[in-house]
């Protein structure tokens, strides 16, 4: 079975739309490859640009961030964005219908959490870590810093979406299955 986890980014914003996941500009690309450098790109938080090429973006497996993630256009290239960063779980408030289904066909990993949850990540200090046992529906987010926080949220998933994933996607499983 697939692992799911690891380095986490903190994005503190609500409503980030696919045009700032992957810049419309980059649509007419024709591998998912070629999109590799351009995520995030667009991306502002606070009213700054988001640094999509800092070593801590680059080493990301997971992204944590705020309600109604992946509106907009209901692009399947925002979520290849994520694939070929090797970006495997996408926690979050809520999520788009379209985005969240598009994240499980093409294997990632996206968890809903409440508001409260998802604030106790964003409290937490230093570097965050994070482990998901997809059988129990645990997710856990460790701190690096010293006092070695620790935070742990039950997520629900349902039987379908939980086999698309451990699968590899709507591909790997329908080759598996039918």
């Amino acid at each position: 079975m697939k692992t799911f986890g690891g380095p986490a980014i903190l994005l503190d914003r609500n409503d980030i739309n696919t045009d700032e996941i992957i810049p419309a500009k980059y649509l007419t690309e024709i591998t998912k490859i070629s999109l590799k450098p351009h995520l995030l790109e667009d991306l502002l938080l606070n009213d700054k640009p988001f640094d999509s090429h800092s070593t801590k973006m680059e080493e990301a497996k997971v992204v944590i961030t705020r309600a109604n993630f992946g509106c907009g256009s209901s692009r399947e290239h925002a979520v290849w964005a994520f694939e070929v960063n090797d970006i495997n779980v996408v926690i979050a408030e809520s999520f788009a219908r379209i985005f969240r289904q598009n994240m499980f066909n093409c294997g990632i990993l996206a968890i809903q959490l409440s508001s409260d949850d998802i604030d106790a990540f964003f409290t937490m200090s230093g570097d965050i870590s994070i482990s998901v046992d997809m059988d129990n529906e645990k997710v856990t987010a460790l701190s690096t810093d010293s006092s070695q926080n620790t935070v742990e949220c039950s997520f629900l998933l349902n039987e379908y979406d939980k086999n698309l994933v451990s699968a590899g996607g709507w591909l790997a499983y329908a080759e598996k299955n039918y």
